[in-house]
């Protein structure tokens, strides 16, 4: 096998040298392209294509990669792709000097050039830029895979997405939209009075979720760590110091497993809003949809593979238990012990832990039978009170929680609570969580003695929500798994 791949390996050896004998030449006659410092850029191909009509005639200066050449005698036509897509210019012997073209036509493709020229367009009607001058910004020492096979290997577009972001247009169009989520979120909530705020990565008690961390050590002050897996329990730390909404938009980090869904560090928006419930919670994720889909797509009506999400509509609002009693056909309500849970959960062969009660079993028919029905717009409301250990209880039915889950395309896409408040009712939910720990559950919360402190101090009702900003974008740019949204996803290194 090793024989059949020789030729190519040297032909691709032999390529790459050529490049570096040009750069090389380059160096000894002076002119070094790596010693040029800046290139003032006056225009972009979109912008060049969209205003032709009153940019005809003008000179700009335009920089980018070179992505194809054709030569022809006395003059060549190129292809240089910027920020905004691809220009042709014309490079002609007679307007750019004979050794000017001489160079021009030793470039290789994948070199980044500046064109500075005028703003036409040819015989066959393409708008092109008139090449009065070529300067070589940048060498490529490397081969660009193939124009018209491009880059298709997953493994390596997402390790090379430098690459990947040259090769195929709708990748940088996907990142280009993830920036526009991005600051859509934050102009509405800017807008709504919210602050951005920023809190501690690296954290001695990672809690506010149900994961396992990342640990490390810190050196200076020789003490263990952890890379936060929420940032729940310092925004909360902000409302009871008088900052009335907040919210910050940051990485967090899970000791789990990768799939298309799911990255070990990831972006997270949480926000809190003081004087309000988790039904001001779902009022401000439907507007917040709505916003950002119709910045980023121009649509409240979303696709996605097979799927369409009108988000025109109010929000389906339906409780865990009438969840479960729709998709399932069983009724949680005539259910009141977890021996009873456990029994009905073994008729349906739903497979639970010794540890687990009535509610977290409650969940698990939830997970079974009603997720992949979720596919348009969904707040499901009232968890059990075993899944919800930060969450204010419902005083009708203290065995639930004011908590709703806001699910589309049978994923869930954000989670929110009206936040517990009341001190001695958490600490209770943190020993619960402890003896957990105890029993094996690695994804157990420690006690936050200091956030216990800051409830003691007051705070006042609240609703918070946490948002996966990954999946979010995935939604807006019909992008079918998490690593298609993250410039770098984190990728198994080739060295092991």
């Amino acid at each position: 096998m090793a024989q059949n791949n020789q030729p190519a390996e040297q032909d691709l050896n032999q390529l790459l040298k050529v490049r570096r004998d040009k750069l090389k030449d380059l160096q000894e006659n002076g002119k070094d392209p790596f010693q040029i410092t800046k290139y003032d850029v006056t225009g972009h191909s979109m912008e060049i294509k969209d205003n032709f009509d009153s940019m005809e005639g003008q000179t700009v200066s335009i920089a980018g990669r070179m992505m194809f050449k054709r030569v022809m005698g006395k003059a060549s036509f190129c292809n240089i792709q910027d920020l905004q897509g691809n220009i042709q210019a014309y490079v002609a012997r007679d307007s750019i000097g004979e050794d000017s073209y001489k160079d021009f036509k030793k470039y290789d493709v994948g070199d980044i050039l500046g064109i500075k020229g005028e703003v036409f367009k040819t015989k066959t009607g393409e708008i092109s830029v008139h090449a009065q001058e070529v300067t070589l910004l940048s060498k490529s020492l490397q081969i660009l895979p193939e124009k018209f096979h491009g880059l298709t290997d997953t493994d390596i577009r997402y390790r090379q997405r430098y690459v990947d972001l040259i090769m195929n247009s709708e990748v940088k169009d996907t990142f280009v939209k993830r920036s526009r989520v991005l600051s859509s979120i934050r102009k509405f909530l800017d807008g709504q009075g919210f602050m951005e705020v920023e809190t501690p990565m690296l954290v001695s008690n990672a809690g506010g979720a149900a994961a396992r961390p990342f640990e490390t050590h810190f050196n200076a002050l020789n003490e263990d760590l952890k890379l936060r897996i929420s940032l729940e329990l310092y925004l909360k730390r902000l409302i009871v110091g008088g900052m009335e909404r907040v919210y910050e938009i940051g990485r967090v980090f899970r000791n789990e497993g990768l799939d298309t869904r799911h990255n070990p560090e990831f972006t997270l928006m949480e926000l809190y809003q003081a004087y309000t419930d988790y039904h001001g919670m779902m009022d401000l994720t439907e507007n917040l949809y709505r916003y950002v889909a119709n910045e980023v797509t121009g649509s409240e009506i979303l696709t996605y593979g097979e799927h369409q999400m009108d988000l025109s509509k109010p929000f389906e609002r339906i409780t865990m238990v009438d969840a479960v009693k729709k998709y399932a056909n069983v009724d949680f309500n005539e259910i009141h012990t977890t021996e009873e849970a456990k029994k009905l959960a073994d008729e349906h062969h739903i497979e639970y832990e010794d540890r687990h009660r009535k509610g977290d079993i409650l969940n698990l028919f939830f997970e079974e039978y009603v997720e992949d029905h979720l596919i348009q717009p969904t707040f499901v409301m009232d968890h059990p009170i075993e899944i919800s250990p930060l969450t204010k209880k419902k005083p009708e039915n203290p065995e639930y929680v004011e908590r709703f889950e806001f699910f589309m395309n049978g994923w869930e896409m954000a989670n929110a609570y009206s936040e517990l408040n009341d001190p001695i009712d958490q600490r209770e939910r943190f020993e619960a969580q402890e003896a957990l720990l105890a029993a094996g559950d690695a994804e157990a919360n420690h006690t936050d003695e200091d956030f216990l402190n800051a409830l003691h101090i007051g705070m006042p009702p609240t609703g918070g929500i946490g948002f996966g900003i990954d999946r979010m974008v995935m939604m807006m740019t019909n992008s079918p798994a998490i690593r298609d949204v993250l410039l770098f996803p984190t990728m198994k290194s080739l060295e092991k």
